[in-house]
């Protein structure tokens, strides 16, 4: 426990907020609660003392300032996809819900930038866009709101060509702990004007201030896509490939990569027909036909030359969908393929030129705690997936053991705890080791935004870091 006093959720306190935004925006009821106390993560559920459900920004720092007042902690809420527990409220206190701002405020097409509300889910933003040949790229898989990617900075598969959500902001509103309203960045593509405070919020998981509204880069629609699918005979020549690819300037939009094992669970339970080999999964767009083309036939040398055991491409828009669906379903399909069964979704990074260093790491943790394991890797950016199927408290416990392994491995490999998942309550063991001296500044900032520790406490800061001086 913290050396924070934080205040009970009272009677007083809820006739409070209700007043600030309407009753009909404010439930303490047991399902309301119950039904944001976890995410899809496997850490235990905590409900939140009581749920609001802001709709406008001022109604955010009202009730900020007002929790701020009263020392109750804040939870920010989304749409609950995260997998390291970041928006469960552990401490209880108020959730506040982002689910009634999913408004497009404004979408400025010429500048290819759209200015939403945090609630607002990527999928719907770009069912939006679609008539005006534009999109909002990053693509983490759950249907996440804007306002939760860019806590979380999540990422995807197509991170490779068009950056993750970091990569796609350019200004955010922004609701801090003691009410105030932060303008922050521009909607200018250069920006060189003071401190960037825009990457500040961005990741930082709700711990410094809630997102009320976010200006997001835009890109055009690719007219061209194609989509290839090329099994190897081992790891390495899998891996070799990846490098292969991404150093000789062909930019492709995703770069995935499943092991042996995955394929063989994705063919037995997903209805699919993958070599039951190391496998990579590409997708290269394009504005010409004649530009993909050409990509493709160097994709195919590239795999040639590194021993491809099969290959597999086309142009087609149905052959495209039907070619990604096992690696777009793999985490609904090994779920199907274990039922009554719960899964650890662990991640991690590294430079691409050490992907292949991390893939060994996996193999070698999984046989010596003897665990079964799923891997699932955005290879074109360093990224590893290892999905854990467990049943009991000792799987889940070798488990644990098997993810300190791969987090260590990938820190000593010049990598980070986290890819894309954000530190949440799984990661936050790690955080001192990977950051070194720079952890007490990010500490310093904590504190300076947030003296009273309302904002999501228990995230990206342990129990024990959140006993600052007071």
């Amino acid at each position: 426990m913290t050396k924070f006093d934080y205040q009970a959720v009272t009677a007083t306190v809820i006739d409070e907020l209700a007043a600030l935004i309407g009753p009909d925006n404010v439930s303490a009821s047991e399902a309301d609660r119950n039904l944001r106390a976890s995410d899809v993560s496997s850490h235990p559920a905590h409900p939140s003392d009581v749920v609001v459900w802001p709709q406008t920004a001022e109604q955010v720092a009202q009730l900020l300032s007002l929790a701020n007042r009263k020392k109750i902690p804040v939870t920010p809420w989304g749409a609950g996809t995260s997998v390291e527990g970041n928006p469960i409220p552990i401490l209880g206190g108020i959730l506040l819900s982002t689910e009634r701002m999913q408004a497009i405020l404004q979408i400025h097409a010429d500048d290819m930038q759209a200015t939403v509300q945090p609630g607002l889910k990527y999928r719907a933003l770009n069912q939006q866009l679609q008539p005006l040949g534009l999109f909002f790229p990053p693509d983490p898989g759950g249907d996440a709101t804007i306002g939760g990617m860019l806590a979380n900075n999540a990422a995807g598969p197509k991170t490779v060509k068009y950056g993750a959500s970091k990569d796609n902001i350019l200004r955010l509103q922004v609701a801090l702990a003691d009410g105030r309203l932060l303008q922050v960045g521009s909607r200018s593509l250069k920006q060189s004007s003071g401190y960037d405070l825009v990457h500040l919020f961005v990741g930082s998981e709700g711990t410094l201030g809630v997102i009320t509204e976010a200006t997001v880069k835009l890109a055009p629609t690719p007219k061209f896509m194609s989509a290839v699918v090329a099994s190897f005979p081992n790891v390495d020549d899998a891996v070799k490939t990846v490098v292969t690819i991404r150093t000789g300037g062909l930019e492709p939009a995703a770069l995935e990569f499943i092991d042996a094992a995955t394929a063989k669970m994705l063919n037995q339970a997903g209805d699919v027909y993958l070599d039951e080999r190391p496998t990579l999964f590409m997708e290269f767009h394009a504005a010409h036909q004649d530009i993909l083309s050409i990509g493709l036939q160097a994709v195919r040398q590239i795999c040639e030359i590194n021993q491809a055991a099969s290959f597999r491409a086309t142009t087609d828009p149905e052959e495209r969908v039907k070619l990604w669906y096992a690696r777009h379903n793999a985490y609904t399909i090994a779920v199907k393929a274990h039922p009554n069964t719960q899964f650890l979704v662990l991640d991690a990074a590294v430079p691409i030129s050490n992907y292949p260093a991390i893939v060994a790491q996996v193999q070698q943790s999984l046989a010596k705690y003897q665990l079964t394991g799923f891997l699932l890797g955005h290879a074109g950016d360093g990224n590893m997936h290892v999905l854990i199927p467990y049943r009991d408290a000792e799987t889940f416990e070798r488990g644990q053991r098997f993810n300190e392994a791969l987090v260590l491995r990938a820190i000593e490999l010049d990598g980070t705890a986290t890819g894309e998942h954000g530190v949440g309550i799984g990661k936050i063991g790690y955080m001192r080791r990977e950051h070194g001296p720079a952890f007490e500044v990010m500490r310093s900032l904590k504190q300076l935004l947030d003296p009273n520790n309302i904002l999501n406490p228990g995230k990206i800061f342990a129990p024990e870091e959140q006993n600052m001086d007071r």
